[in-house]
C-alpha cells in the first residue's frame, strides 16, 4: 500500500425529506445569496425543485436560477453561470440534479473568482486556489460528484471533453441525498448511472499497487451491493431500499474511499470522453462500450486480478490450472449484466461508427499530454485505436 492523504470534507444529509436542510444548510456554511444550478424537467416533476426553492425561500435566502444543463455538461453554461454570479453578487453554489449539474456548479465556482478563462484551469494553465462554495441536492445516482475532487467539462470551442486538475478545493461542502427523487428516472438513465458508478470503481481496482486488500475488499462489497441492488430497481423503480444503496454506493465509489494507497487508472475514461464528445452519448453508456473492450486488451497484463474480479465479485469458479479461464469468464459475466439492465456493449449498439476511430485517438492527441494515459497499462496511439476496434467488433 502507497502513502496516501485523505481528506473529504463533504457533509451529507442522506435520506427521505432530506432536502428540507437545505437552506439551512446554506446558511450553515456561509451561503446568503444562491445561484440555482440545475437542468430541466426532471427535477419539476419529482417535486426536488419545488422542496429546495421553498427551503430556501424559508431560510431567507434569495437566489438566482440558471437552468438548460444538459448531460455532458458544455462550456456556454459555465460562462453563462459566471457572468450571472458576477452580476448578482452571489456567494454560494447550489446544484440540483446528477453529475453533469455538479460538474457546471464547480466549474462556475472556480471561474467566478478568477480573472481569466475557466478552461484554464482544464488545460493547466491554472490551478484552482480558491472557489466559490458549492452545495448539492442529489437527484440522480451515478458520476459521484457530489463527494468528488473532479469536474469534467466540454469546451464547445473544438469539442474537448476535458477533466479539471483535482482538488479538494472544489469537493462540496455538502451534499443532500434523497433516495427518493431518483425513483422517477427513465430505466436507461438509471442504468447508465449505474454503469458509471461501477466504472469509478473499477479504474480504482485495476492496480499495479500490491497489498491493497483493505481497498480491494471495499470495492468488492460495493460492486456486489450494486449488482444485487440493479436488478431491483430496474424491475421496480420504487424500491426505496434498493434506491438507496445505490445512491450511497454511487458516492463511495468516487469520494475517493476506494483508491486511497493505491494507483489508479482512467485509461477507459479518457477513451470514452472522446467517444461522448464526439457522439453526445450518455456517459455511462459510453463506459459501458468501452470498459470490456478495455478489460479485454489489458487482462494479459494481471490475469491474477482478473480473475480475483471474476471470483470476488461474479462469483465464477477459480480455474487454478489456467487463471486465464476465470478472468474471460468475470469479463463475459461483466457483460452479460450490463445488458441485463439495458446497456449497450458494441459500437453498432450506440450508434458509433469504426471509420471515426482515427478521428477519436486524434482528438485525444490535442490534449496536452494526451498520450500516453492509464496506469495499469499505459495507453499509447495505437493501443487506444485497438481497444476502439474490439469495442466496434473489429
Amino acid at each position: 500500500m502507497n502513502n496516501f492523504t485523505f481528506y473529504a470534507p463533504t457533509m451529507f444529509e442522506f435520506g427521505d425529506g432530506a432536502e428540507k436542510k437545505a437552506g439551512e444548510l446554506v446558511r450553515r456554511f456561509g451561503g446568503s445569496k444562491v445561484l440555482l444550478v440545475y437542468g430541466g424537467g426532471s427535477v419539476l416533476r419529482n417535486g426536488s425543485y419545488a422542496a429546495v426553492t421553498a427551503s430556501l425561500s424559508e431560510a431567507g435566502i434569495p437566489f438566482a436560477e440558471l437552468s438548460g444543463i444538459h448531460a455532458n455538461p458544455r462550456s456556454g453554461k459555465v460562462y453563462e453561470g459566471i457572468d450571472l454570479c458576477r452580476k448578482e453578487g452571489i456567494d454560494f453554489l447550489l446544484a440540483l440534479g446528477g453529475g453533469s449539474v455538479i460538474d457546471t456548479a464547480k466549474a462556475i465556482g472556480v471561474g467566478a473568482l478568477y480573472d481569466g478563462d475557466f478552461w484554464d484551469f482544464f488545460t493547466g494553465a491554472a490551478a484552482v486556489e480558491q472557489t466559490l462554495p458549492v452545495g448539492v441536492v442529489l437527484t440522480i445516482s451515478a458520476a459521484g460528484s457530489e463527494g468528488s475532487d473532479s469536474c469534467v467539462i466540454t469546451n464547445e470551442n473544438g469539442n474537448l471533453k476535458w477533466g479539471m486538475k483535482k482538488s479538494d478545493l472544489i469537493r462540496p461542502k455538502f451534499a443532500v441525498l434523497n433516495p427518493r427523487f431518483t425513483c422517477s428516472l427513465p430505466s436507461y438513465q438509471t442504468a447508465s448511472g449505474i454503469t458509471d458508478m461501477m466504472a469509478h470503481i473499477c479504474e480504482r481496482y485495476f492496480t499495479n499497487t500490491t497489498d491493497v486488500e483493505v481497498t480491494d475488499r471495499i470495492a468488492e462489497g460495493l460492486l456486489r451491493t450494486i449488482i444485487e441492488a440493479a436488478p431491483k430497481v430496474m424491475e421496480n423503480p420504487d424500491d426505496y431500499a434498493a434506491r438507496a444503496n445505490i445512491m450511497w454506493s454511487g458516492m463511495l465509489a468516487h469520494n475517493s474511499s476506494c483508491g486511497v494507497g493505491r494507483e489508479e487508472d482512467w485509461a477507459s475514461h479518457q477513451i470514452e470522453h472522446e467517444l461522448s464528445a464526439l457522439y453526445d452519448c450518455a456517459h455511462g453508456a459510453g463506459l459501458a462500450v468501452i470498459m470490456p473492450a478495455w478489460m479485454e486488451y489489458v487482462m494479459p497484463h494481471d490475469v491474477v486480478r482478473f480473475a480475483q474480479f471474476a471470483v470476488r465479485v461474479w462469483g465464477c469458479e477459480m480455474d487454478f490450472a489456467d487463471p486465464e479461464n476465470t478472468a474471460r469468464e468475470g469479463i463475459k459475466r461483466f457483460c452479460s449484466f450490463l445488458h441485463s439492465i439495458g446497456m449497450p456493449i458494441t459500437f453498432e449498439e450506440i450508434g458509433a461508427h469504426a471509420e471515426d476511430i482515427d478521428r477519436m485517438v486524434a482528438h485525444r492527441a490535442e490534449k496536452p499530454s494526451g498520450f500516453p494515459f492509464g496506469n495499469f497499462v499505459k495507453i499509447y496511439e495505437a493501443d487506444m485505436a485497438e481497444i476502439l476496434r474490439l469495442a466496434a467488433g473489429l
